[in-house]
C-alpha cells in the first residue's frame, strides 16, 4: 500500500498516523534505518499539520473579521429585502 503524502491528508489522519509513529518509536523495537525513516515520515506529518492548523486560524480570522463589520439584520417572515 503507498503511503500518502502527509500534505493530502487530512489533519486528523496524520495526527493519527504521526501518533501510531510515536507509539513504535518509544517501543524501542525498531532498527536504527526504520526509527530514521520513521521519524522523517514524523517530521513530514508535524509540518504538514501545522499548515493545515495555520490555515484554520487564518479562516477563523477572516470569518471573524468580516463578522465584526457586518451587521446582522433579524429576518422577519414576510419580510421583503430593501
Amino acid at each position: 500500500m503507498a503511503t500518502k503524502k502527509p500534505e493530502n491528508m487530512d489533519f486528523e489522519s496524520a495526527l493519527a498516523e504521526l501518533e501510531q509513529l510515536v507509539d513504535k518509536l518509544e517501543a524501542g523495537d525498531l532498527s536504527l534505518e526504520q526509527s530514521l525513516k520513521s521519524f522523517e515520515r514524523g517530521i513530514q506529518l508535524v509540518r504538514a499539520g501545522q499548515q493545515k492548523l495555520s490555515q484554520a486560524e487564518q479562516q477563523v480570522q477572516v470569518l471573524l473579521q468580516d463578522d465584526q463589520t457586518e451587521q446582522l439584520v433579524a429576518f422577519a417572515p414576510g419580510q421583503e429585502e430593501a
